[in-house]
């Protein structure tokens, strides 16, 4: 069963991306000549240019951004009217799912991967644990379709908001016509998703000469730059690359990472690899939630790492060292990895 829904979803982001590519080659035409107000989007200072830019043939604007926060705070892009985008991914948690190791969907359902954070998505260009999406404005269509998490369709979501007074003049001040359909209501989700950028913590305000790491801060600082930056490359704090970090297989799930989308066995057990930004309140974490908290993840880099496992990361074969003092002043540094701009900011909020 779980082999032909991941078939399905597969098939419908494939036909979605083919769909998106095609209907780009349309120019949006502002039929009264008032053009949206258009966002610059900012690249922080140090930063490297994003691989691609999802903005290129979905122009940043405010009514686009304001269309797409609307949508991904409503309850009616589930078919029980109780689930939206927020739901598994909530602010506070950068945008996550607070202290779950898997969502709850459809009828309480449990998701079987824990909820990615969602930020600095303008610097990917494959998304999910698996990289099973190439394109921000196909990732919705997996949760929105899924059985286990909103359960809805295309035809039924557009309907519900063509019913809805107020959306008809959001896609017209953000698209130019009152026209509600599934490419425009993807590339609005794409403009607040796609915006949301973590480059304000602690971390960054030192790096800027604005802070000063503490004693223990600094010694975790050079830590992680010994034993994480191979992985966490600064300053997305990942290079998005799949690698298997040598969990043992969950034998619940058996998930067996990005070979589901290769077929290679190589791909065996990789997982992409996250961003340790926000990483103090976006816990529990692996792809499967296995780990409560930071001290279990290190513990796992010192003691539990499968080294008999074919597709490990070169990285890891070595399991690390890291003495018990080391361990807490590197999980002072990670905490100065959040980012209260995402975490608390307006902007981002229902």
């Amino acid at each position: 069963m779980k082999t032909k829904i991941i078939i399905s979803l597969c098939l419908i982001t494939i036909l979605s991306a083919l769909f998106i590519g095609a209907a780009d080659k349309t120019p949006i035409a502002f039929a009264d000549g008032k053009l949206p107000d258009y966002i610059e989007f900012k690249i922080p200072d140090g930063w490297p240019k994003p691989p691609i830019n999802i903005f290129a043939k979905n122009k940043l604007s405010e009514q686009g951004f304001q269309l797409g926060k609307k949508l991904f705070y409503d309850t009616r892009l589930s078919v029980d009217g109780n689930i939206s985008c927020a739901n598994c991914h909530q602010q506070f948690a950068a945008f996550a799912t607070y202290d779950h190791d898997f969502s709850h969907g459809l009828n309480d359902q449990h998701t079987t991967r824990n909820a990615p954070a969602l930020f600095n998505l303008a610097w990917m260009t494959r998304y999910h644990w698996d990289g099973g999406v190439n394109h921000i404005e196909v990732q919705p269509l997996s949760p929105l379709t899924s059985p286990m998490e909103m359960g809805e369709t295309l035809e039924h979501v557009l309907a519900k908001l063509k019913k809805d007074s107020a959306y008809p003049k959001m896609f017209k001040a953000a698209f130019g016509t009152e026209e509600i359909n599934s490419q425009r209501m993807l590339k609005a989700l794409a403009q607040f998703t796609g915006s949301i950028v973590s480059s304000n913590s602690k971390y960054d305000k030192v790096l800027r000469g604005e802070a000063k790491f503490t004693y223990s801060e600094e010694n975790g600082y050079k830590l992680f730059k010994e034993k994480c930056a191979g992985c966490h490359k600064e300053p997305l704090f990942t290079d998005n690359n799949f690698r298997n970090n040598g969990l043992e297989i969950n034998t619940v799930l058996n998930d067996y990472g990005r070979m589901k989308i290769t077929g290679d066995p190589k791909d065996s057990l990789k997982f992409k690899v996250p961003s340790l930004r926000n990483v103090a309140v976006s816990f529990p974490y692996m792809h499967d939630g296995r780990f409560q908290s930071l001290g279990g993840v290190i513990e796992h880099y010192r003691n539990g790492i499968v080294t008999t496992q074919p597709t490990l990361d070169p990285l890891l074969v070595n399991k690390f060292t890291i003495t018990n003092a080391q361990k807490y002043e590197l999980i002072y540094f990670l905490n100065t990895l959040t980012d209260t701009t995402v975490t608390k900011n307006p902007r981002f909020a229902k």
